[in-house]
């Protein structure tokens, strides 16, 4: 049970992040089917890139199944390449051509509200400094601290606030209601002063989206079309859901593989549209690139002020000097002593990236249609910079003398900041977590970084680089001298912090262990009890009777509500969509457990005052309410007790 637990609760971490985790699962650089030397300082020669491109997708064809991808790359503002692989629709061998198939680009879409807020701050418009309730008609951000947010706080990322995950899809139109009505309704809570911690948010970009809609006064959608869209001659773009009637039958089919087969999946509706809803062919994208390279201009049409465009560039938010930062909307992405920055985007089944390199003047956009695309999509990005931009050897430091002594302070488990603190979805934090010990010979040893454990060496005080790696790993302390967070370098809108032991999930995990133990025991062993005592003529008194009755329906609730959860979870994509209807039913045991185990500690109590059965007897019924509290604190914790849906 507990491993369906764990899958399901993964599978929703996934789909709650959404946005391009770029280095924390990085595979092996594939070997490219060429023998060609690329130049030092970015690609230059088209055919060169072309067999280097070409030798990788044909190696993620076979190892991720990938049925479609689509690749533009720009140098010195112009296409250098652009090539479409695999198929937009299988069934049909429709194949994917760079200049027409649109891609849902997911979370890259947040770079165009971006650009947005910047023209109209360039405008005089918008104060990035202003609390963003100036600009706000129709509701009000909550003054939970005294620190109103602005947005400066929402292009880094830092409004504090939590995340929402119920209801980031729908599987219909009809569920994309008005923009502002969703972030009225669905406003998550403010759970840290801003501009502290990054925390990446869809409702924060959406929220500035909808400021450019009062600011502007038109649609997202029209706005971007007609400021950036149509400057760039975009015209195989769109943030409009569904698909334009002229764009539909170039949009990609997304994909899942299972069962050695490519299964085909309808549109993705993003509520949500300014974080995530639009699809673009690589083509427009390259237009998109060049623009922002050559410092807001496209040919002779310009999207922003060069001094604009400059400033979008600019580094605003930094968990550590040592680290990538966040710029305005952008983020660091600077690898192999080269700037980069970009931005990726993920949906269900789309997974995109956009790495601009501004020392080179190059631009890579890529986009795969199958689900099985993150560690393509993060495969490729890195095979890239290590063939144009590769690395200097660099020495490996040695422990210092004293780190074992001090490593203790760094050593437990870290999770995400990124979470739900007021729906069920906080569940998907007992994955996401982070564990850190120290080794015998001085170094620090990391599990749920990636894939493989990896090995880290102190460079400077709170600091360390991976070893046979690039990753840079930054830990803080508080005025107390105590370890609160960590940082790593390769996602800088993500922050971490430390757990107490009663936060970590190895505490949670034993204590819904031992609770399932003991209500399995009562449900087991009582009846059995009961009849084993009916069959010798021994009579119990009907108040010891009640008490058992009382406890064993509690025990029963409590193990139906486990075994109704893992149905209501058996296709965790769901919980993406909306909650799903059986777990609107199952929620409502432990309310009903609640009431009842009132009665259960009474009993308790009355069982040691009257001596209902023996010694060990009376021990297990307080084993058994202490097991019922116990989950019952735990349902509380994970918000499973009520409907706390956002």
């Amino acid at each position: 049970m507990l491993s369906m637990l764990r899958i399901i609760l993964c599978a929703v971490l996934v789909f709650a992040l959404s946005t391009s985790d770029l280095h924390l699962a990085l595979a092996q650089e594939p070997q490219p089917a060429t023998e060609q030397q690329p130049p030092r300082s970015g690609p230059r020669d088209p055919r060169e890139l072309e067999a280097f491109i070409d030798g990788i997708m044909a190696a993620h064809k076979e190892a991720h199944h990938i049925a479609g991808a689509t690749v533009s790359v720009v140098v010195d503002g112009q296409i250098l390449f652009a090539k479409g692989y695999g198929y937009a629709d299988v069934a049909n061998r429709k194949k994917v051509e760079p200049d027409k198939t649109l891609f849902r680009i997911g979370s890259v879409s947040k770079l165009f509200t971006w650009t947005a807020v910047m023209q109209l701050v360039e405008q005089g418009k918008l104060d990035l400094n202003a609390n963003v309730n100036t600009y706000l008609k129709d509701f009000k951000i909550p003054d939970t601290y005294p620190q109103p947010i602005t947005m400066t706080h929402l292009l880094t990322h830092t409004p504090g606030f939590e995340d929402h995950v119920i209801g980031l899809f729908a599987r219909t139109p009809d569920k994309l209601l008005p923009l502002g009505k969703i972030l009225a309704d669905d406003m998550p809570a403010r759970v840290r002063p801003p501009g502290q911690l990054a925390s990446y948010s869809n409702y924060g970009t959406a929220l500035a989206g909808y400021i450019v809609e009062q600011v502007s006064g038109v649609s997202w959608d029209e706005y971007i079309e007609k400021n950036i869209l149509q400057p760039l001659e975009m015209s195989h773009t769109t943030g409009r859901q569904p698909i334009p009637e002229n764009l539909a039958a170039d949009m990609s089919k997304g994909y899942n593989y299972s069962g050695g087969e490519y299964k085909g999946k309808e549109f993705e509706f993003i509520p949500l549209q300014p974080a995530g809803s639009m699809s673009a062919a690589a083509i427009d994208m390259a237009r998109f690139m060049i623009a922002h390279l050559q410092q807001g201009r496209y040919g002779s049409a310009r999207i922003l002020s060069e001094t604009t465009a400059q400033q979008m560039r600019r580094q605003i938010f930094t968990h550590a000097k040592q680290l990538n930062g966040i710029l305005h909307g952008f983020y660091e992405m600077s690898s192999n002593g080269q700037r980069i920055f970009g931005h990726g985007g993920d949906t269900l089944w789309f997974h995109t990236q956009l790495a601009l390199f501004p020392e080179s003047n190059v631009g890579l956009f890529v986009s795969y249609n199958s689900d099985t695309g993150a560690p393509a999509r993060n495969e490729l990005v890195k095979a890239f910079i290590d063939r144009y931009y590769p690395a200097q050897d660099q020495p490996r430091p040695s422990p210092s003398a004293d780190f074992k002594q001090r490593a203790s302070q760094f050593e437990g488990s870290y999770t995400a900041i990124r979470r739900s603190h007021t729906t069920l979805a906080k569940l998907a934090a007992l994955v996401s977590v982070i564990k850190i010990s120290a080794t015998e010979d001085g170094y620090l040893l990391t599990t749920g970084i990636g894939g493989a454990p990896k090995r880290w060496v102190e460079t400077e005080p709170m600091v360390f680089r991976e070893i046979d790696g690039q990753e840079i790993m930054v830990f803080r302390q508080d005025d107390k001298g105590q370890v609160t967070h960590l940082f790593l370098n390769s996602f800088p809108p993500i922050a971490f912090a430390k757990l107490a032991t009663t936060e970590a999930p190895v505490f949670h995990y034993s204590l819904l262990g031992a609770s399932v133990l003991l209500f399995l025991s009562a449900l087991i062993f009582w009846p059995i009890g009961a009849v084993l005592n009916w069959r010798k003529g021994i009579s119990q008194p009907g108040m010891s009777r009640l008490a058992r009755i009382t406890a064993w329906i509690v025990s029963g609730l409590f193990m139906v509500f486990i075994v109704g959860i893992a149905i209501a979870f058996r296709d965790p994509i769901e919980i993406v969509f909306g909650i799903p209807p059986l777990l609107r039913n199952v929620l409502l045991l432990p309310l009903v457990a609640a009431v009842l185990m009132v009665g259960v500690v009474l009993f308790t109590l009355l069982s040691w005052k009257r001596g209902y059965w023996r010694f060990f007897g009376r021990v297990h019924y307080l084993l058994v309410m202490l097991a019922g509290l116990a989950f019952l604190w735990l349902l509380n914790y994970w918000n499973l007790l009520g409907y706390r849906f956002g």
